[in-house]
């Protein structure tokens, strides 16, 4: 008795405002059309420009663009050696993207950084490498905060630490100045050495 009061019930609901639903019904499937097709718009133009960054061309982006194409533009400028406008980028990725898009845009930098290094080391520039080592190690470091399984970012890491040493034992009191001994202290990069044995 109960279920057929219940029936009766529904049947006059939906004769009362079935116009309704389905226009309703309609309205919400035309908008999640329109939002699917913006966003298929806006994934076909990331592409195209990560695209053509691929292939280097150089397309300015700003700093609210999505992350891929954040990360296809940091590649470029670490590849053109355009540190500065990489990090502007960086940090926006920072802002915004996700862990692992977020460590692959410092690793690109450091990879950038250590290539600089070791043109400095070939070129016999050693004290003009130790900065570039040391800011390439940073970024590794930052990268596998962000994905600790990240072997490449471990692998290029260990390069790095081979090519200019950390310091042993020194007191740290703020900032960027470095307290020690200079007998205790490793050479920064290994190179010939001077004088007899």
């Amino acid at each position: 008795m109960t279920s057929i009061r219940f029936l009766e019930d529904l049947r006059r609901f939906w004769r009362r405002s079935r116009s309704t639903i389905l226009v309703g019904l309609a309205l919400a499937l035309g908008a999640t059309a329109i939002g699917a097709f913006v966003n298929w718009r806006r994934v076909g133009a990331a592409n195209k420009v990560i695209e053509a960054l691929r292939l280097r061309r150089d397309i300015d982006i700003g700093v609210d663009a999505r992350s891929e194409v954040l990360l296809a533009r940091i590649g470029f400028l670490s590849a053109r050696n355009e540190f500065d406008r990489a990090r502007i980028l960086l940090e926006a990725l920072d802002r915004n993207g996700a862990p692992h898009t977020r460590a692959r845009g410092h690793y690109l930098l450091a990879n950038s950084l250590l290539r600089q290094a070791l043109t400095h080391i070939e070129g016999s520039e050693l004290d003009a490498a130790s900065p570039f080592v040391n800011l390439a190690k940073r970024e590794y470091r930052r990268a596998l905060q962000l994905y600790p399984d990240f072997w490449d970012a471990k692998y290029n890491l260990d390069v790095a630490a081979r090519l200019v040493r950390d310091f042993p034992d020194f007191d740290r009191k703020g900032g960027d100045e470095l307290s020690a001994d200079p007998k205790k202290l490793w050479t920064d990069i290994p190179g010939k050495p001077k004088g007899l044995p």
